[in-house]
């Protein structure tokens, strides 16, 4: 059993923003190896998410994030539980990051559950003409455009999109460590970005 050193702990906070005690006690399942420690907590942080999803949440902030130069803008609502977790760095630091997340990447909804069954379908037609235009045999055509359609929604749906600030990681992730973090029910509730000259 390897020694957990202060120090250790420390790091592992630091890289992760969980709790020390949750720190400490990833980093003696791991036996002191910190890539394993970060996906034991990154797994839990999932699991505690899971668990408060389906309380309700009432409050939160509306940001307005306004790109230099003034020729770009978002407005996005999150919400949380209490006027306490509104009121924190952390939760303030998410909803600016989300904010210039959708302004950086331009999504079509935040879920692809919110993606309209005509934007869908269409896609899917492209994929598929593509796929039969390349040669490919008509029983995978199918798996192809699929396959094409799931590239999309991480490209156009904000929560499967990767995180601008840390490539790594998708913004469901991204939103699962804040929830795991601050111990609350979280969502991106709605958004809407402006660019001039843009319908």
């Amino acid at each position: 059993m390897a020694t957990i050193t202060a120090q250790a702990v420390k790091e592992l906070r630091e890289t992760t923003g969980a709790g020390m005690m949750d720190c400490k006690r990833a980093l003696q399942e791991a036996d002191g190896d910190m890539a394993k420690a970060v996906e034991i907590l990154r797994k839990s942080g999932a699991a505690k998410a899971e668990k408060k999803s389906a309380r309700e949440v009432k409050d939160g902030l509306v940001e307005a994030y306004i790109h230099a130069g003034g020729k770009l803008g978002v407005l996005v609502e999150v919400n949380c539980e209490t006027d306490f977790v509104a009121k924190t760095d952390d939760f303030k630091e998410f909803v600016r990051n989300v904010a210039m997340q959708i302004a950086a990447t331009n999504p079509i909804a935040i879920d692809r559950e919110s993606v309209s069954e005509e934007v869908v379908q269409k896609e899917m037609k492209i994929y598929r003409e593509q796929a039969l235009a390349s040669g490919k045999p008509e029983h995978i055509v199918d798996k192809i455009a699929e396959g094409k359609l799931n590239k999309f929604y991480s490209e156009h749906v904000l929560l499967e999109q990767p995180y601008i600030r840390d490539p790594e990681k998708n913004i469901k992730e991204y939103l699962t460590e804040i929830i795991a973090k601050l111990g609350e029910n979280i969502t991106i509730r709605r958004f809407t970005r402006f660019r001039i000259g843009e319908e």
